[in-house]
């Protein structure tokens, strides 16, 4: 069955595209929040391709979207959520690999806020390259030691200190979580940020792809801090 998602792309130029880079937006959002930040990469992966599909719910609380209704207050209500939300998804997923003629090994998932759960829970349960997680946390980490994903999958989460809406203890409760069953991950802290992505956090996260993509380690990369 054909996907249907579909968002703002960006392709490389002149090339056929070596990986697929999806951005999942968060709630209240769509594909254009996220799009811009391929610009921005675009010299550290010059043969990826950008995509950043709209959720396909319309928001409840907003005239953007959501991947699913979100209350943070219910950790049952989110681990119900991604799971709803990620059929639609890999169903748009394999499609791109599919047309693009890449291997899930190509495939780099960046999420925000909503996104970055929905990109955790799906990245965590299929082979990928890479996951990024911007203000974000795990959904149902009780349910990490049935994920299928081997733990070889690099994981970066980047977080602001300042954080009001998901706070940044989201961070290290997620990386302590990942580590009890046995997932390897860094992490960047942004200081002075609250629930947004800063200059430092979007160089963390596109050498940090550079790098799961193969390209070797730009210099001033560090793993944690």
């Amino acid at each position: 069955m054909a996907s249907k998602l579909d968002g703002p792309r960006l392709a490389p130029r002149g090339r056929a595209p070596r990986q697929l880079v999806v951005f999942l937006h968060g709630y209240g959002a769509d594909g254009n929040d996220l799009i811009a930040i391929g610009q921005q990469w675009r010299t550290l992966l010059p043969d990826a391709l950008f995509v950043a599909p709209h959720a396909p719910q319309i928001c409840v609380a907003s005239a953007g979207r959501q991947w699913f209704a979100l209350d943070l207050r219910s950790e049952e209500e989110l681990w119900r959520g991604v799971n709803q939300a990620a059929p639609p998804l890999d169903a748009f997923l394999a499609a791109e690999l599919a047309r693009h003629g890449l291997g899930p090994e190509r495939l780099a998932l960046i999420g925000f806020s909503q996104g970055a759960m929905l990109a955790l829970h799906i990245g965590l349960r299929r082979r990928v390259a890479a996951i990024v997680s911007y203000s974000g946390m795990l959904a149902g980490p009780g349910h990490l030691a049935r994920a299928a994903n081997t733990p070889g999958s690099p994981i970066l989460l980047v977080h602001g200190d300042r954080d009001d809406l998901i706070p940044a203890e989201a961070l290290f409760v997620s990386a302590e979580e990942l580590a009890k069953a046995g997932i390897a991950c860094q992490w960047h802290l942004s200081v002075g940020i609250g629930h947004g992505i800063d200059a430092g956090g979007l160089m963390h996260g596109g050498l940090f792809l550079a790098q799961s993509f193969g390209a070797k380690q730009a210099p001033g990369f560090a793993g944690n801090g």
